[in-house]
C-alpha cells in the first residue's frame, strides 16, 4: 500500500476524533507541492482541519482552508513542545506532523494523543512515540 492510501486510512480511522495537522517549517528541503497536496487531502476529507505551522515554535495556528502561502525558513532548528503540548490543550486526539524528526523532544514531554510522524523522505527516525508514514 502506498503512503498515500495509508495516510487517507489514517485520517478516515480518526473519523469521531478531533484531529490537527502540523507541520515542521524550520526547513525548506521538503517536497513542497506534497505538503500542498497533505493539506489539501486534509481540507477535502475533514474540512477545516486545525493546522499548526512551527519550528522551534508555533509561528502560526490556522486551518487547512485557510492555509495559502506557507513560509518554510532555512535555519533547521525545530522543537515539537510548543506544537505538541497545542495539541494537548486542545483536545487533539490523533495529531499529524509533517517533519523529518531531527528537531528537539523536551524529554518530560507526556502526550496522551495519537502523534504520526509524516516524514518527507525515506529516512526512517527513531521517534519517542507514535507512529512513522513515509512520504515516498
Amino acid at each position: 500500500m502506498n503512503w498515500q492510501k495509508q495516510l487517507l486510512t489514517l485520517i478516515n480511522k480518526s473519523e469521531n476524533e478531533k484531529i490537527a495537522l502540523a507541520i515542521d517549517i524550520s526547513t525548506d528541503e521538503y517536497p513542497i507541492e506534497t505538503i500542498r497536496n497533505i493539506i489539501s487531502l486534509f481540507e477535502e476529507i475533514r474540512e477545516k482541519t486545525p493546522l499548526v505551522l512551527a519550528d522551534y515554535k508555533i509561528r502560526e495556528i490556522t486551518n487547512t482552508k485557510s492555509a495559502k502561502n506557507i513560509t518554510f525558513h532555512t535555519h533547521g532548528r525545530a522543537s515539537y513542545t510548543e506544537a505538541l503540548e497545542w495539541g494537548q490543550e486542545n483536545g487533539i486526539k490523533n495529531l499529524f506532523y509533517i517533519t523529518d524528526v531531527t528537531g528537539h523532544f523536551w524529554e518530560e514531554l507526556k502526550i496522551d494523543y495519537k502523534v504520526t510522524w509524516l516524514i518527507p523522505d525515506d529516512f526512517k527516525p527513531h521517534v519517542p512515540f507514535g507512529r512513522t508514514l513515509n512520504l515516498v
